[in-house]
């Protein structure tokens, strides 16, 4: 089903500066209408609220679209694969694999959705520091295109259960020791931390050498991910510098030239407006160029550059919709309670990060006051915006928009409190359809099977 709306004329002048700035946190397509509305895909999203309740996820099509053919263009020659876990759905699925990109997966589960999406296997990577038999045995059933090996346990547990006969590609992530990231929960190109094996100490050079000894596994790469929300390509730079000398010294331990490298994704996107983001011209033209020149110091072939775009590509195309329950006044602070909260947006909670939230579905002309934007949850900590500026006389019943909601909100959504997980609409060209529709009491009581 989907739901239509008349053209949607220009941007009022001036428009909110959180609309019109260049590194603006909302959709491109975003309009602001005549009644205080905003407009994104030419749908209102009064319009969506009404349609498909709140709290409620918009994904605009073309956002994601686009965005993916912006690093397609600047990397032709590379590997670009959508990372799944900030957002997959059967849609997304096919956008990407329409667009001409891999995708990047973590689970059986998330193997499982692509296959019934239709994606070309070959064109599927495997991650994950602690995958599971059935995640191995699915990724070998499905013939995905790349397994990126994690630690040296999982060398020989891979090994035996590739069948006889046949080769698995491979990739082994390493750790360069090179920080980046925006908290020290996603930084993971450092030691001391969960993933990968490190370079520093010969761990990954040991590594290599084991996968090069199994018969079964095929050695096409390396790979590194270093963290979530770079600024900035300094780091990138300094990883491909520590990198490309264990190719070499690969090539010349094991008379083995490793035709890939994958450097992985956590590049940044603005949840506000004027906060940085990292362009794909730039990034191929500096990281890429980068590779070119340490290849030719050390004599060898360049390598195929592969990464790994997820909240990127996702994030800027989502809005999340809520209604406002609550308005309370404690002391000098002022509380803005909304029907969702950590349930389908645990990120302020996780990592603390800092939301613009907007006023939809009408016009005030009230002064703007200083407002926490809180969840519905019992928990002190369900805080989706503090210290954001909305109208002084936002009242229960109104509609707040969330920008920048696209990666990791449904994805990483929980069923705390029996909430149910929030529904998603795609919109474009002035049409909506539902993605994946709201979870309810009856699906969550279906999972309770007994005493």
């Amino acid at each position: 089903m989907s739901l239509s709306l008349a053209p949607v004329p220009p941007p009022l002048s001036p428009p909110p500066a959180e609309v019109s700035a260049a590194s603006s946190p909302w959709p491109a397509s975003t309009r602001v209408l005549p009644s205080g509305d905003l407009a994104v895909g030419g749908v209102a999203l009064a319009r969506l609220a009404d349609r498909f309740g709140t709290p409620a996820y918009v994904i605009d099509e073309e956002e994601v679209r686009t965005r993916a053919r912006a690093w397609r263009a600047a990397l032709p020659d590379a590997e670009v694969a959508y990372a799944g876990k900030a957002f997959l759905s059967r849609a997304m699925v096919r956008w990407v694999e329409e667009e001409g990109l891999s995708l990047d997966v973590c689970s059986a589960g998330e193997l499982e959705l692509a296959a019934h999406a239709g994606f070309p296997a070959a064109r599927l990577v495997l991650h994950g520091n602690a995958k599971s038999p059935a995640d191995l045995r699915t990724a070998l059933r499905l013939g995905v295109g790349r397994i990126v090996i994690d630690s040296t346990g999982e060398i020989a547990r891979l090994a035996a259960l590739v069948p006889a006969g046949s080769r698995q590609r491979v990739l082994v992530r390493v750790v360069p020791g090179v920080e980046a990231g925006a908290h020290a929960a996603v930084r993971t190109g450092v030691e001391g931390q969960k993933f990968g094996v490190p370079v520093a100490g010969g761990e990954a050079a040991d590594a290599v050498a084991r996968v090069l000894g199994q018969p079964r596994l095929d050695l096409v790469g390396l790979h590194c991910h270093l963290g979530s929300q770079i600024t900035g390509l300094d780091p990138y730079v300094t990883a491909v510098r520590r990198l490309v000398p264990l190719l070499a010294e690969i090539r010349d331990r094991h008379g083995v030239t490793l035709p890939e490298l994958d450097l992985g994704g956590g590049f940044a996107i603005p949840y506000r407006a004027g906060e940085p983001t990292l362009e794909p011209r730039a990034y191929a033209d500096r990281v890429c160029g980068e590779l070119a020149l340490r290849c030719a110091e050390f004599g060898l072939p360049v390598p195929r550059p592969a990464i790994e775009p997820g909240r990127w590509i996702a994030g800027p195309a989502g809005v999340a919709l809520y209604h406002v329950l609550s308005v309370k006044h404690t002391g000098d602070r002022t509380f803005v309670a909304v029907d969702g909260g950590m349930s389908d947006n645990p990120r302020p909670a996780l990592y603390g990060v800092r939301y613009t939230v907007r006023l939809v579905g009408r016009a005030s002309d009230a002064a703007p006051r200083a407002v926490t934007v809180v969840g519905r949850h019992c928990e002190a900590g369900d805080v989706l915006a503090e210290g954001v500026e909305l109208p002084s006389d936002i009242r229960p019943g109104d509609l707040l928009a969330v920008p920048a909601a696209g990666a990791y909100h449904v994805s990483m959504a929980s069923g705390y409190n029996l909430v149910g997980r929030p529904p998603v609409a795609a919109v474009r060209d002035g049409h909506a359809r539902l993605l994946v529709r709201r979870e309810t009491l009856a699906d969550l009581r279906s999972r309770d099977v007994g005493e």
